[in-house]
């Protein structure tokens, strides 16, 4: 059978509920589409939790359909409550915009722009938000809408259960959503749109909404809620966000971050999160050197945002690290001047300085767990100093958290 759009979504692992399948099936089969993704606006980049979206945006352009990357300036400044326990903080529209614009770098790393047919199309919805007249809108709009149905739809009904604040501002969210939807399909006969699980009621609101207006079949695709097998929310860490942007996070912290998989979700990623051919993936399954495979993830992920040079130096300074245990050229630095050593420095304040650590009681229990080492030497007391002559010939010394964090020092 020719594969197409939805038969690789599904065997990759991006399928959750679809509206219409079999319809939208037909419909990809005979024509291009227009298929949109929303995305919040709330940092100055996405994170890897949205990479299965953007993902799903490059599938797209693959079989030849156009993707459309709507970047919520105008709901970003209410919020979605969908899949939060309590209300988003509230950004300035000069904030979102500086977030807008850094977002869009990010885009035209991961998708096409050469084909004039399936390059990005990049909306804003504070275009056609901002200039809503709340006595139309209420008119023309919220008259398609029942409270008896938005009650149930999991972003309302989990909140109100768990009495938890849900502002009025908050409710309005799906009705805007939902007004995108019919926005983007007069102006860009957009057909589809694509969200996680978690926004499955605001998309099919769409679809409702422009089949009772306009009379015109849409259809709504939702990718499952990932988490990692250890239970943990997919892009956070103990260190923090893995931002999608080489300014917030290095390459190399990058590619630790993949190659630092779990080893029950490796196939997984590779379906979810690189190119590889999916009968490639499968075949992998019989490779027993789990660390090979990791070792793959992290440099076909790393490559697709930083470029294979990045990837096979974050390869090269892990191998340095961890094998050779010298000191490799991309791992995270930061700088000292020579005036802060002259009467030395003590371990509490160097492992502050690294953001190994946010406390000198976190940086004391490491070091009473035998978790902290400096230039592969274990630390076993908190009073202990280090001086010029502790760096090495260029001025630099490596510490270490455990196994897998380590940063560099360097005088400057």
């Amino acid at each position: 059978m020719q594969e197409t759009f939805l038969t690789e979504f599904q065997k990759r692992g991006y399928f959750n509920q679809c509206t219409d399948q079999s319809a939208l099936g037909i419909l990809m089969s005979k024509s291009k589409i227009k298929a949109y993704i929303g995305f919040d606006c709330t940092a100055p980049s996405l994170h890897v939790g949205s990479l299965m979206q953007i993902m799903c945006l490059r599938l797209l352009q693959k079989y030849g359909h156009q993707p459309i990357v709507l970047l919520g300036g105008g709901t970003t400044l209410i919020g979605d409550p969908s899949g939060k326990e309590e209300t988003r903080k509230i950004l300035d529209k000069k904030e979102i915009n500086k977030n807008i614009k850094s977002i869009e770098n990010v885009f035209k790393i991961f998708l096409k722009s050469k084909n004039s047919k399936t390059k990005p199309i990049f909306v804003n919805n504070y275009s056609w938000l901002s200039k809503l007249n709340y006595i139309n809108f209420l008119r023309e709009i919220g008259k398609y809408f029942t409270i008896n149905k938005m009650l149930t739809f999991d972003s309302i009904k989990l909140r109100l259960e768990r009495e938890q604040s849900l502002s009025y501002m908050e409710f309005n969210y799906m009705m805007l959503q939902a007004y995108d939807f019919y926005e983007l399909n007069k102006r860009h006969k957009c057909v589809l749109q694509i969200g996680g699980s978690d926004q499955w009621g605001n998309i099919v609101n769409g679809t409702d909404l422009i089949k009772r207006k306009e009379k015109i079949q849409t259809y709504g695709l939702t990718t499952p809620l990932l988490t990692l097998s250890s239970g943990a929310k997919m892009g956070k860490t103990e260190k923090g966000a893995i931002w999608l942007n080489k300014k917030m996070l290095s390459p190399y912290d990058y590619w630790q971050f993949w190659r630092n998989t779990d080893d029950k979700d490796v196939i997984n990623f590779l379906k979810l999160f690189t190119d590889l051919d999916i009968k490639k993936v499968d075949d992998l399954k019989n490779n027993k050197d789990i660390n090979e495979l990791k070792i793959l993830l992290a440099n076909q992920t790393t490559t697709m945002l930083h470029g294979s040079k990045a990837a096979k130096d974050s390869e090269a300074t892990a191998k340095k690290t961890f094998k050779d245990r010298s000191v490799g050229k991309d791992l995270p630095t930061v700088k000292i001047k020579k005036n802060e050593i002259v009467n030395g420095i003590n371990i509490l304040d160097l492992v502050l300085l690294t953001k190994l650590a946010t406390s000198k009681g976190e940086i004391r229990r490491m070091i009473k767990n035998n978790g902290l080492k400096i230039n592969n030497e274990l630390i076993t007391e908190d009073k202990k100093m280090f001086y010029q002559n502790n760096f090495d010939q260029n001025s630099i010394l490596k510490v270490s958290h455990g196994k897998k964090q380590h940063v560099i020092v360097k005088i400057t």
